[in-house]
């Protein structure tokens, strides 16, 4: 099968062509100490929000990923799941953001907010990409039809809950004007692994939407993010953290929990690296200067 137009392909190709400057007088060790919605964390490098990890790959997977993410201090973000798999993975000692589908029964989406208040999640996300099948009918997942949100249902959700509201799969600045209207306190820049062909890489329109939001509200990569460079790019484009998804799903199938927390640390690693060889020191020191596209 052809991969021209595969939008995974055409992310990492993107990623691939951003060069870095180095920027050794003056520069110090780094600090990758991050800070999202009042808590600590030891690093932006967070885990993607993936789905039913215990069906697609095996029982006890999803555990695995928030014990792992647990062990190397890191935001665990989790997308579909039964009411008792969120309830053992918010109980693993990871801080939780889940994100929910645009389920057309809009009821099921505040019940499952009303949930994640009732657990003390870090956040909630609703996932605006997902509301389209192959064909540009209604997308049926698990059975239940999905449906796009309007803006000013997503403020209705804004102001329903106390927990703060990311929206995920933001890939235009005509979106991110939308979701900051309607209250929301974070934006995932993402095309949802190849979700429709040709999408626009994630990094490329960051700095454009980063202009936008002009420090408003945090703002999260995920697609292709495989290393502590990768996260670097992003972070110095304007991105507040980046999302690792399925090198994580082969870290838990060779370590499970430990293999989770190794591959997080080691990108931990790499990215202290980049950071220190740039000069941008800590998180707010980031400078999209020393990014360069070839």
């Amino acid at each position: 099968m052809s991969d021209i137009g595969n939008s995974n392909r055409i992310a990492r190709e993107y990623i691939d062509s951003l060069r870095i400057e180095t920027r050794y007088m003056d520069s110090t060790n780094p600090t990758l100490d991050f800070t999202l919605y009042g808590e600590r964390f030891a690093s932006p490098i967070m885990t993607a929000a993936l789905s039913h990890l215990d069906h697609f790959m095996f029982p006890g997977a999803g555990d695995a990923l928030a014990k792992g993410a647990a062990q190397a201090q890191a935001v665990l973000w989790y997308g579909m799941a039964d009411d008792d798999e969120i309830d053992r993975l918010a109980a693993s000692g990871a801080r939780m953001i889940e994100i929910i589908k645009p389920y057309t029964d809009r009821d099921i989406i505040r019940r499952k907010i009303a949930h994640a208040e009732q657990l003390g999640l870090l956040a909630v996300g609703i996932d605006i990409d997902h509301p389209f099948g192959e064909d540009g009918g209604p997308d049926i997942v698990d059975g239940w039809e999905m449906t796009a949100l309007r803006t000013a249902e997503l403020e209705a959700i804004c102001r329903g809950t106390r927990l703060p509201v990311i929206v995920k799969g933001v890939l235009s600045c005509r979106d991110a004007e939308r979701c900051l209207a309607a209250g929301a306190k974070g934006l995932v820049l993402s095309h949802h692994n190849n979700r429709i062909e040709y999408a626009v890489p994630p990094l490329a329109i960051l700095p454009e939407i980063a202009r936008l939001v002009n420090g408003a509200i945090p703002i999260f990569v995920d697609c292709e993010i495989r290393t502590g460079m990768d996260a670097f790019k992003a972070l110095a484009l304007g991105a507040a953290g980046v999302c690792i998804g399925r090198p994580l799903m082969t870290a838990i199938k060779q370590g499970g929990a430990e293999g989770v927390r190794d591959y997080l640390l080691k990108a931990n690693a790499e990215l202290g690296k980049a950071m220190a060889y740039t000069g941008c020191t800590d998180l707010g020191k980031m400078d999209p200067t020393v990014i360069r596209r070839v």
